[in-house]
């Protein structure tokens, strides 16, 4: 699997829905639902430390490393 997304959890965390992180970040729900729902290729920088101040966490507590079962 590689890097995946922890989003949803950090989400029902902190009580947000999809729509209240996408106005406090600043993202589209279109390319914050790809994010949550591990469809994501990149995440720029900017994006995740953006995140990370709206939901008060680490980048860490976002994303992980899975590592592949056939490696």
């Amino acid at each position: 699997m590689g890097i995946k997304t922890n989003l949803d959890v950090m989400m029902a965390k902190r009580k947000t829905s999809l729509t209240e992180l996408a106005s406090k970040v600043d993202i589209t729900m279109a390319n914050l639902s790809i994010l949550k729902n591990n469809k994501a290729r990149a995440i720029r920088f900017s994006t995740l430390e953006s995140l990370c101040r709206a939901l008060d966490c680490q980048p860490g507590d976002i994303l992980e490393y899975e590592p592949d079962d056939d490696q």
